[in-house]
């Protein structure tokens, strides 16, 4: 047995990091993590979301998640009541008000449409004569936006390996990125190796991503997922 608020609230001090960044990184809200630390479960929607988020903040901090699951559950969720029935779907509408709806409208469509036709026809004006209309230039559409790749150095910093695309790809950074330090990379797919991932904080293509914070972690990141590399 062993005190699951305090050993969370341990390790996020151990590698100095405060409630917004892991709010952040993990999509758990602050007063969901301060209740997890003081072990006031109550405050979360029902059992499920404290073992989830139980399991995820575990993780992010480099500890077992299962095993905070585990002893959660021996020794609280038994005082939870069952989680509320999901709420039942609305009955179907009837097929038929359906039809008319969809009738209604391909009416007023076709309605439109004639209007339309009939002001051009016999309300345009007249270009046999004077200046003919302007024809308006279109807008240039907006050039595409490279994605970035953005690592920055917090607390002491991290030595990191940074290859295009996957481990054998070609090599783009290699050293350590220090307290403060911002190095920017082009592309959208990378693989990183990390050496201490709580004292890195990564942005792709503008999104956070959240390592694990296990030390010497490799991993293939993409603006959609990130997915952990065994060494």
């Amino acid at each position: 047995m062993f005190e699951i608020g305090n050993s969370l609230r341990e390790a996020r001090v151990r590698q100095g990091l405060d409630h917004p960044q892991i709010e952040l990184a993990t999509k758990i809200r602050a007063k969901y993590i301060r209740a997890l630390e003081d072990e006031e479960f109550g405050i979360l929607p029902g059992d499920t979301y404290v073992r989830g988020f139980l399991r995820t903040y575990a993780d992010y901090l480099g500890l077992d998640g299962q095993l905070y699951v585990d002893e959660y559950a021996s020794r609280f969720a038994a005082s939870w009541a069952e989680d509320p029935p999901l709420p039942r779907s609305r009955p179907r509408r009837d097929r038929g008000i359906e039809r008319r709806a969809v009738f209604l409208a391909l009416v007023g469509i076709a309605a439109l449409t004639a209007l339309v036709f009939a002001a051009w026809k016999f309300g345009g004006i007249d270009t046999s004569k004077g200046t003919p209309a302007v024809v308006g230039t279109q807008d240039r559409p907006a050039a595409a936006v490279t994605p970035e790749l953005e690592l920055r150095g917090v607390g002491k910093g991290s030595y990191v390996e940074v290859r295009r695309q996957t481990a054998r790809g070609k090599l783009l950074l290699q050293g350590t990125v220090a307290h403060g330090r911002v190095e920017r990379l082009t592309g959208s797919r990378f693989f990183l190796f990390v050496r201490r991932p709580a004292r890195l904080r990564v942005q792709l293509a503008g999104k956070v991503v959240a390592l694990p914070a296990h030390r010497n972690l490799r991993v293939v990141i993409t603006p959609d997922r990130t997915t952990r590399v065994r060494g």
